[in-house]
């Protein structure tokens, strides 16, 4: 049904053995178990509940795909929640994949919802760093943690990638566009979406930190708790930088429409100015009453001078105003 490995005396022993041997090999003292699981059922869980004393709560809660990052600290063992991101830079879309862990003395088991949650990625920094597993559970965790911690990094530079290109269109000639108007949407959604999840981060890590000797070495393991609490705090701080100058981004949008909107009236408007004298001196002309020039061709000309005279005027008094 899952992954399975066994670590003894900080040596990788075997992978894939059956499921059944784990209730055994968590028994030895010298023994790191690692069991992993998707899409488990309520029966599933409980199964290997009785088997490491689990809460019933936190196999609850690992049931549940719309828990916030966190780290419930029990009796006989702590659980842990997290999510992974990945942004779709085509879409502006962020998808983030939830991940449960029951972690023991001695033994975790991940639950993933779905293959989504890219477990092969936590292996490889397993076997990245083969050296550390003589700290037991605790490089497991690490692993784990590290994983998803970069998956908001890489998530949240890509979001950089897409602010700058959206810097770049807003004092550009050309008037925002609908497809800019939504990526910035998206985007905003995106980042709100990724500040749920790093920012409750910050608490689980640091709650790990505080209670690291539930799980292994303290004094070695710390540095590396440290560094990924570290990299949750730079997460954190770019994403609200990023939401922040998104919104300033929008609202330039809407200040630069607005900006070209009264342009466009200001010269339309001056423009009607403009032809209205003409239009008023040949409707006057027009009356069918006897006026200064009337039947002859002086007035005529005294029409057509008055016309030229009056619109090049107010054109020269519009432009010098920076109306036109």
């Amino acid at each position: 049904m899952g992954r399975t490995r066994l670590y003894r005396n900080g040596t990788l022993e075997a992978e894939g053995f059956p499921v059944a041997d784990v209730s055994e090999h968590i028994k030895e003292p010298s023994a790191v178990v690692w069991f992993d699981m998707c899409s488990p059922t309520e029966e599933d869980l409980l199964s290997i509940s009785e088997e490491l004393g689990l809460h019933r709560l936190a196999v609850e809660d690992a049931l549940q795909s719309r828990q916030r990052p966190k780290l419930d600290v029990y009796e006989s063992h702590m659980f842990l929640s997290v999510y992974s991101a990945r942004f779709e830079t085509g879409s502006g879309r962020l998808d983030v994949h939830h991940a449960a862990a029951f972690i023991t003395g001695n033994a975790l088991v991940t639950v993933r919802n779905s293959e989504d949650f890219s477990i092969e990625e936590v292996v490889k920094r397993w076997d990245e760093q083969p050296g550390l597993a003589r700290h037991g559970v605790a490089f497991l965790v690490h692993g784990l943690l590290d994983y998803v911690v970069d998956s908001h990094f890489e998530a949240v530079e890509a979001m950089d990638e897409q602010v700058e290109d959206l810097e770049e269109s807003v004092f550009g000639d050309r008037p925002v566009s609908r497809e800019d108007q939504r990526r910035t949407f998206e985007l905003r959604k995106s980042l709100v979406t990724l500040r749920r999840t790093v920012m409750p981060m910050r608490e689980a890590v640091n709650t790990l930190i505080r209670r690291n000797g539930k799980i292994g070495d303290v004094e070695e393991m710390a540095p590396y708790f440290q560094d990924v609490y570290d990299q949750v705090l730079r997460a954190t701080e770019w994403t609200d930088s990023l939401r922040d100058l998104v919104s300033n981004i929008r609202e330039t949008h809407l200040t630069m429409q607005s900006n070209r909107m009264n342009l466009i009236m200001k010269r339309v408007t001056s423009w009607a100015a403009i032809i209205a004298v003409p239009t008023m001196i040949t409707g006057f002309y027009g009356q069918n009453i006897p006026f200064p020039g009337f039947g002859h061709p002086m007035g005529f000309w005294i029409s057509s001078v008055l016309i030229v005279v009056a619109s090049v005027t107010l054109y020269r008094v519009f432009r010098a105003r920076d109306w036109l």
